[in-house]
């Protein structure tokens, strides 16, 4: 099946849906009764541990990453937490990109951290600054292509290549091109993640988080831990992280379509200093996003002209656009990386990769493209 056509169908016919429904129950049951102490019925004991409609997402989520296994989480962070948790041990050392989500970087140096994991940022566009960084307790490299919120991009098949000749895991971060535009594990990573409450959902009404992967030693340890440690969606969740990728596809590409309208128009506004979209000829990484990537996203940034009260006042006039977190539903969303997703992060730490305060993240939806110029004309105005 090609991607649209699995983004609908699979998990649907996995046997769950017993009474012929097309669309797969939500089971809300905590428990499942047994046949007798070592029989459970239908293989099903407890919901934390696996649940009938988790187990259709998790299909799902597989089959369109296009990895052997896939687990859900809570949310996005919920799922790196139990990824580094279940394959990392004290005294191991992360590789990680410079530029990342700051949710992520501050999961990895405030709290990780605390358990002994050592967190090492390099700006992996360039495979030999990660290698460079490759030490003898280096076992996992984090990266996000495109970054969260620069849009850098790391060539990641050359640097899976440096980690598989060192025996260390890849981790590639693909909530931003989602598994209709990238394919991070054909690429050579180990393990790909998703926060599904971004374009995997893509209606701003539910957390999620996903983990993918092919081999079969990692899933062992991150299912385990699944388990262990509990962070796993709800039946609803579920069922509404199922919905919302039946039209994935459709989605991705209004989202592209509007968005390279939007680079573009802002690339010529008199307002803006510049823009950073892969989509656009003058990204710096264009030729490398074009050979890894099948689209270039939802999701730019542009630096506005004038002081960070100029960007604030800016913000305050968008109509259309809706000032807040997240990105990757079908409305718009604009925010300030310094104030608000990368508040968390060191002023230094920010400014050493890029994000000024007149930096301004967009994730670009699905409404008419010319209401959206229309509102952004208007607020730089």
């Amino acid at each position: 099946m090609k991607f649209a056509t699995k983004a609908i169908h699979v998990g649907e016919e996995s046997g769950l849906a017993s009474n012929g429904d097309v669309v797969v129950p939500i089971h809300l049951s905590t428990t499942f009764a047994r046949r007798g102490v070592e029989k459970p019925r239908g293989g099903y004991e407890y919901s934390r541990t696996a649940n009938p409609t988790r187990d259709a997402l998790e299909l799902r989520l597989a089959a369109l990453e296009e990895s052997k296994h896939a687990l859900a989480f809570a949310s996005g962070l919920a799922a790196e937490a139990t990824l580094v948790l279940s394959l990392l041990r004290k005294g191991d050392h992360v590789v990680a990109f410079d530029d990342l989500y700051g949710g992520t970087r501050r999961l990895f140096s405030q709290t990780l951290s605390n358990f002994g994991l050592d967190f090492t940022y390099v700006d992996a566009r360039e495979a030999r600054n990660v290698n460079r960084a490759i030490s003898k307790r280096t076992k996992m490299i984090w990266l996000e292509s495109p970054t969260n919120p620069l849009l850098k991009i790391c060539d990641i098949r050359a640097i899976s290549e440096v980690a598989s000749r060192h025996q260390i895991i890849t981790v590639v971060d693909n909530t931003f091109m989602s598994p209709f535009f990238q394919n991070p594990l054909q690429l050579g990573a180990d393990v790909v993640l998703h926060s599904a409450t971004k374009y995997l959902g893509g209606h701003s009404d539910v957390l999620g988080g996903a983990i993918m992967t092919s081999n079969e030693e990692i899933h062992t340890k991150v299912k385990f831990n699944q388990n262990a440690i509990g962070a796993v969606p709800s039946p609803f969740d579920c069922f509404l992280l199922l919905r919302g990728m039946k039209t994935l596809a459709v989605r991705m590409e209004r989202h592209q379509l509007n968005a390279m309208r939007v680079a573009e128009h802002l690339e010529a506004h008199p307002a803006v200093v510049r823009v950073i979209y892969p989509g656009l000829k003058s990204h710096p990484q264009y030729v490398l996003g074009k050979k890894q990537m099948s689209g270039s996203g939802g999701v730019l940034s542009f630096e506005v002209k004038g002081t960070l009260s100029d960007v604030k006042r800016f913000l305050r006039r968008v109509k259309v656009f809706s000032l807040a977190e997240s990105l990757g539903g079908v409305e718009s969303l604009i925010e300030h990386p310094a104030s608000m997703t990368h508040a968390s992060v060191p002023e230094k730490a920010r400014e050493g990769v890029g994000i000024t305060d007149r930096l301004v993240r967009a994730s670009v939806g699905i409404e008419d493209v010319s209401d959206l110029i229309e509102d952004l004309d208007g607020a730089l105005g």
